[in-house]
């Protein structure tokens, strides 16, 4: 995973700033043909979307950023024969820090709404296919990720509420090798 912090250009007026340019993201490591955009609104703090991932021929990286608000985003590495196989990284993307984590093919994705009237875009690089939805429970005692909640309950659907553990997932991923950091910033 990477955390990109794309430049802001600023005056009196407010601010600039290139959120994509395929060319300069490829020199990142980010060389992905994207082909959708999403956007998703969350209404209230808590409110916790994912684990999410799609399985192959429809497999997708995310690049993803928070355009209203903020949130506490979470990647789960889940390529079966990685040294980081089942560790998750995390970062607040916000609003006001303009952060970007991008999300490779064999992770699991998801995030928790820090504020309210929370915004989050993202890019994906393959199409949306239903039959090849699967996700990760946001709680499994194994990946204990450590979600800011405070001692509240997050606000789930009920898709997410019943997701399987990582345990009882079999991964179509495998890792292939190449170098990856646990969160590594551009």
């Amino acid at each position: 995973m990477q955390l990109i912090s794309p430049q802001r250009r600023g005056d009196d007026r407010g601010w600039f700033s290139e959120t994509y340019h395929r060319a300069r993201y490829a020199e990142l490591g980010v060389d992905v043909a994207f082909c959708q955009d999403n956007r998703c609104r969350s209404r209230e703090a808590g409110v916790l979307r994912g684990l999410h991932f799609q399985r192959p021929p429809h497999a997708q990286a995310k690049l993803v950023e928070c355009t209203r608000g903020a949130v506490w985003d979470v990647a789960v590495d889940i390529r079966v024969g990685s040294p980081t196989y089942g560790h998750w990284a995390s970062a607040e993307l916000s609003a006001e820090n303009g952060l970007q984590m991008f999300v490779p093919v064999g992770f699991a994705h998801g995030y928790l709404a820090l504020q309210p009237d929370t915004e989050v875009g993202y890019k994906v690089s393959d199409y949306y296919a239903p039959h090849c939805e699967a996700g990760l429970v946001w709680n499994d005692p194994d990946l204990a990720i450590a979600w800011p909640l405070d001692g509240r309950s997050p606000v789930l659907s009920d898709k997410d509420a019943i997701l399987p553990r990582l345990a009882d997932v079999a991964s179509p991923f495998r890792y292939d090798g190449a170098p990856l950091a646990a969160l590594q910033r551009a």
